[in-house]
């Protein structure tokens, strides 16, 4: 598929492509050149408290883990079992 190169450097990216990826309006997307190639990555972008937050879960998960007060399971049914009775 060929795009052309517009004022401001921009393209539009072919319907085909938005459609395959289910990009929408609004997503964010890295730009960058490898080999002469130019390559265009959708990514998620996440607000820095959730990635904060979500860090100091991980470590308090990866404490109780070293202290031996995170269960830890075999089998994903054997997580399931647990779950149910709690």
């Amino acid at each position: 598929m060929l795009a052309e190169l517009r004022q401001k450097s921009q393209i539009t990216i072919p319907k085909e492509i938005i459609i395959k990826l289910a990009l929408s309006e609004g997503d964010k997307l890295d730009i960058f050149e490898k080999d002469g190639f130019i390559c265009i990555m959708p990514v998620a972008v996440y607000p820095k408290q959730y990635l904060n937050e979500l860090r100091s879960e991980i470590n308090d998960v990866k404490a109780k883990l070293a202290s031996g007060k995170q269960p830890v399971f075999d089998i994903v049914d054997a997580l399931f079992e647990k779950l149910e009775t709690e």
